[in-house]
């Protein structure tokens, strides 16, 4: 009973510190879209300027993703989370002391490398340090506070730079990640990642088992079909999340002829619905343990709501709802999502299949507001949903192919 409440207690300080830590990145996906007001009178820029800012950000964080997944398996998940941390408030202070375009760029390519090596990290700590029974609530947690970052950082920014300026806006972000580094640096103890172990344990694996992946190469996991079926999963999800973030506002104003500002309040509930799903997932994860049936089911639920979106007949007020819900929905998938990834990784090279396989929702974040931006601008408003729609029709298939390759634990 000692030892049980000892190793509980050591996985709620793990994930709190790897939850920390990610929704620290999750905030600076945020830090610079709220300052572009800002930042376009300053140095007389126009939007299409700005949107490339994030688009750097976004390519440049896909491919520190599917690379650094290579150096966590080889030196461990600590040092590159240190190294990722560090990265993020330098950005931070190098958009705030920005004297023209170009030092923008620098700071969304030191941003890009930053974010780049959180789910590799994160993943191999959750699955080295936490016991098998609470993954799913560590998956879940994990997910929360992804979306609170994004939830917390338009108001942080914008708040502090009316009652002063976008510079201190940016150094005050850069601080709050300094403070974060801190914390995780004095509980180093805790993100202990031992390489040796990790390794001796797989070549004891692959001594009893004819299926070790390690033993064929580096690079082995790639031929393996669960790989690129979790890819295409985060691919088109985050490029339905990325356009739903991006144009949603706009395209209610054009439906519904709802206003912009109250569009973004929408987003608000989209985030805040999304963690409080992420937290009945988790659950839902842990007692059911089939992820396929969980993830298909509500995806088929906001496959729904977008679809009645996008047809111009929802009453008004039950907009607001209907964005809750949809979040609601993403939110449950994510713990389950997270748990198929799990199941689909050999031993031993889980920082690496980590990389490749979220590296996808960088470049979904980054493909799915370019394609959707034409149909925008093409005064298709309706097409926005009904994009999004097919997207997530298309990763339901994706689920069950990787349930099928996958082997679920006794």
């Amino acid at each position: 009973m000692t030892v049980a409440l000892s190793r509980r207690a050591s996985d709620v300080r793990v994930i709190g510190l790897i939850s920390l830590a990610h929704g620290s990145s999750h905030f600076f996906h945020l830090i610079l879209p709220p300052m572009f007001p800002w930042l376009k009178n300053e140095f007389a820029l126009n939007y299409a300027e700005l949107g490339l800012l994030m688009s750097v950000f976004f390519v440049v964080s896909c491919v520190v993703q599917a690379s650094s997944g290579f150096l966590v398996d080889r030196i461990g998940a600590r040092p590159i989370l240190f190294a990722g941390v560090g990265l993020l408030a330098l950005a931070a202070l190098t958009y705030s002391q920005s004297n023209g375009y170009w030092m923008l760029v620098m700071g969304a390519v030191i941003a890009g490398c930053g974010n780049g090596i959180f789910h590799p990290v994160d993943y191999t700590l959750i699955n080295h340090k936490i016991s098998p029974p609470n993954l799913p609530y560590a998956y879940s947690m994990h997910g929360v506070t992804g979306y609170l970052g994004w939830a917390a950082a338009p108001a942080f920014m914008v708040g502090i730079a009316q009652i002063s300026d976008w510079r201190i806006a940016f150094l005050s972000a850069a601080l709050l990640e300094a403070m974060i580094l801190l914390i995780l640096w004095m509980n180093k103890s805790q993100l202990i990642d031992n390489v040796k172990e990790r390794h001796e344990s797989v070549q004891e694996s692959n001594s009893s088992s004819k299926s070790g992946a390690t033993t064929e190469g580096t690079f082995a996991f790639l031929r393996l079909k669960a790989v690129w079926l979790c890819w295409i999963f985060f691919f088109f999800s985050m490029a339905s999340t990325s356009s739903l973030q991006s144009f949603s506002p706009s395209a209610l104003f054009k439906i519904y002829d709802l206003p912009v500002n109250v569009g973004n309040y929408y987003l608000t509930l989209l985030a805040l619905g999304s963690a409080a799903g992420v937290l009945v997932g988790g659950y839902l994860a842990a007692k059911l343990y089939t992820p396929e049936r969980i993830v298909s089911s509500f995806l088929s639920i906001t496959i729904v709501i977008c679809l009645l979106l996008a047809t111009g007949l929802i009453p008004m007020q039950i907009i607001p709802i209907a964005f809750c819900t949809l979040g609601f929905g993403y939110g449950v998938v994510a713990p389950s999502r997270d748990l198929l990834v799990k199941l689909a990784t050999p031993k031993g090279v889980a920082g690496r299949v980590y990389g490749i396989v979220y590296s996808g929702i960088d470049l979904g974040a980054a493909v799915g507001p370019f394609v959707f931006g034409f149909f925008m601008d093409a005064g298709l408003p309706k097409a926005l949903f009904i994009g999004i729609a097919l997207f997530q029709l298309m990763i339901i298939p994706t689920v069950f192919k990787v349930s099928s390759t996958s082997h679920k634990p006794a």
